[in-house]
């Protein structure tokens, strides 16, 4: 299979100068070192749609995850460095996620289908809900969600299970990852912790840095391979 070049090519020299610089047209306006040994920059672009930004996420080793969502915050695009492959929306979802609809109704629901360039196809069903509970972590105020969703192949097959919680931003419009859990096979459920820790703009010590913070040495300790900070519907 022929591995991406573009866009993930301009995240890699940032990662070993350990500064981000978005790419041209873009600008990046937060930057947010979160548990788990993560930290994302998050960034807008003039040749999009108002009200769409993307997330680049970096861990010890460099750039590993690259989203785009809408400002509904839904998923429309993403790209794993790791496999090299690109992911995008089915157009005409079945349900949409909202942001808008979390916010004013306290529940959404969404179901939609994903395909990769590799030839894979995928459906996401699930539910973001507001617990009423709210959260200050480095002076942002954040609302708490419950999520849960599946994602299953084309015949059906359960390849993803996580349920857990979150926090949003209304005036980002986004997701930040909570504490989740993700089923295997065998039915276990397997922890995960990537709650945000410190939210840095620009013109603050630390902004646009890819140097991963906290629980690092934790997560190098750890057997097998970093999962993606789950977001119930924006990281797939």
């Amino acid at each position: 299979m022929k591995r991406l070049v573009l866009p993930l090519l301009f995240l890699a020299a940032p990662a070993m100068a350990g500064t981000f610089t978005p790419p041209k047209g873009c600008t990046a306006h937060l930057t947010v070192q979160s548990r788990g040994c993560i930290v994302s920059q998050f960034y807008t672009c003039e040749a999009d749609q108002p009200g769409e930004q993307w997330r680049a996420d970096y861990d010890a080793d460099g750039p590993f995850f690259l989203s785009k969502i809408d400002r509904d915050a839904q998923w429309l695009e993403s790209y794993e460095s790791a496999a090299g492959t690109k992911e995008v929306m089915d157009p005409n979802p079945k349900d949409p996620a909202s942001f808008s609809e979390l916010l004013a109704k306290g529940l959404d629901t969404f179901d939609f289908n994903l395909s990769k360039d590799s030839g894979e196809h995928t459906t996401v069903r699930g539910f973001d809900k507001l617990t009423g509970t709210s959260a200050t972590i480095d002076g942002v105020t954040l609302k708490q969600t419950e999520y849960e969703y599946t994602q299953t192949d084309d015949k059906g097959t359960v390849l993803r299970h996580s349920k857990g919680h979150e926090y949003i931003s209304e005036e980002w419009r986004t997701f930040f990852s909570g504490h989740s859990e993700w089923e295997a096979e065998d039915g276990t459920w397997t922890p995960s912790d990537n709650a945000p820790v410190a939210f840095i703009k620009p013109g603050k010590p630390g902004f646009a840095s890819t140097i991963p913070l906290f629980e690092c040495d934790d997560q190098m300790s750890q057997a097998g391979p970093l999962l993606p900070p789950v977001q119930s519907h924006a990281n797939f």
